[in-house]
């Protein structure tokens, strides 16, 4: 059980806690723009982590034994788009196309 200092402290935590989510609430229009990219970016992040979120001593290459089974060198995919059409590739854009960056995880299957 809780002697009264606690439970006057624990007391003005929580209304603490409601006046800051209602402040929040109140002003949302005031830095929601500010605060949208950088919470996409965190969430991107945390979703589909990439090279740079490893610590600096890890290098980001798969385990030796799972390199026994990928033992053709890893190639960076390339984003070509072309008159609103997106091609993935491993080679160069072709012509008249534009490279963007690839976004998230990308899946590739062995040529037959």
């Amino acid at each position: 059980m809780l002697s009264p200092g606690e439970r006057i402290a624990l007391g003005g935590l929580a209304a603490l806690a409601i006046a800051g989510a209602a402040a929040a609430w109140w002003t949302a229009e005031q830095w929601t723009p500010h605060a949208a990219p950088w919470a996409a970016q965190m969430w991107r992040k945390a979703t589909r982590p990439g090279p740079d979120t490893l610590p600096r001593d890890k290098t980001g290459r798969p385990a030796p034994a799972a390199q026994s089974v990928a033992s053709a060198p890893m190639v960076q995919p390339r984003k070509c788009v072309s008159n609103g059409q997106v091609t993935y590739t491993d080679q160069a854009c072709p012509p008249g196309s534009r490279e963007l960056a690839v976004d998230g995880a990308v899946t590739s299957l062995p040529a037959h």
